[in-house]
């Protein structure tokens, strides 16, 4: 039997609201950007590239470059600059250098059928795709309206942040149907178990 060397796509989280939220999501339960396959899975389904952008010219350096990218957003979202105020204003300014370079430079061209489809215009290169994703986050942690709607997953031991768009900002989990459900389950788990006492 064959060991999984990919994360398979099913694992990929994209409920966050944001997408360098949903980049914060690839270590729930586990680290799901462990390789340049799952990475480049991660950059099709988010949305960075238009399908069928063609990644084959990704390495291990997009991979290190996204891995920190991640580490230094989480640390801005989850943190306040009190704690270490070094430490939060390094991660904020390599934020502000990643966001600098030109995101792909998207196109319109008729697709197959006739009907206009976007692709990039070059070849998309991991500088330009991390600015997309630095550049959301810049506007997440600037938005005092988006910012005060981000929180932490109630649910047990998922650490996931989201918008919390939700009517009235009474949202408690990442997902109704992942951990909602975990909790609506052990509620009348609970409730079962103290019915038969």
């Amino acid at each position: 039997m064959a060991l999984r060397t990919a994360t398979p796509p099913y694992e990929l989280r994209f409920d966050a609201g944001r997408i360098c939220l949903d980049l914060l999501a690839t270590t729930h339960p586990v680290e799901r950007l462990d390789a340049v396959g799952p990475l480049c899975a991660w950059i099709g389904r988010s949305g960075l590239v238009p399908p069928g952008t063609a990644l084959g010219h990704a390495d291990a350096s997009w991979l290190t470059g996204f891995l920190e990218l991640r580490g230094h957003v989480g640390q801005l979202v989850r943190g306040s600059g009190q704690a270490d105020a070094g430490s939060y204003d390094r991660a904020l300014g390599l934020l502000n250098e990643v966001a600098r370079a030109a995101p792909p430079a998207p196109r319109a061209v008729r697709g197959e059928d006739g009907t206009l489809v976007r692709e990039l215009a070059r070849e998309p290169g991991c500088a330009g795709l991390l600015a997309v994703v630095a550049r959301d986050a810049v506007e997440l942690l600037t938005d005092p309206v988006a910012r005060a709607a981000v929180r932490e997953c109630e649910g047990d031991n998922c650490t996931i942040v989201y918008l919390d768009t939700s009517r009235g900002r009474r949202r408690r989990w990442c997902s109704s149907e992942v951990c909602g459900n975990r909790e609506r389950v052990a509620r009348h788990r609970r409730r079962a178990a103290l019915a038969r006492a």
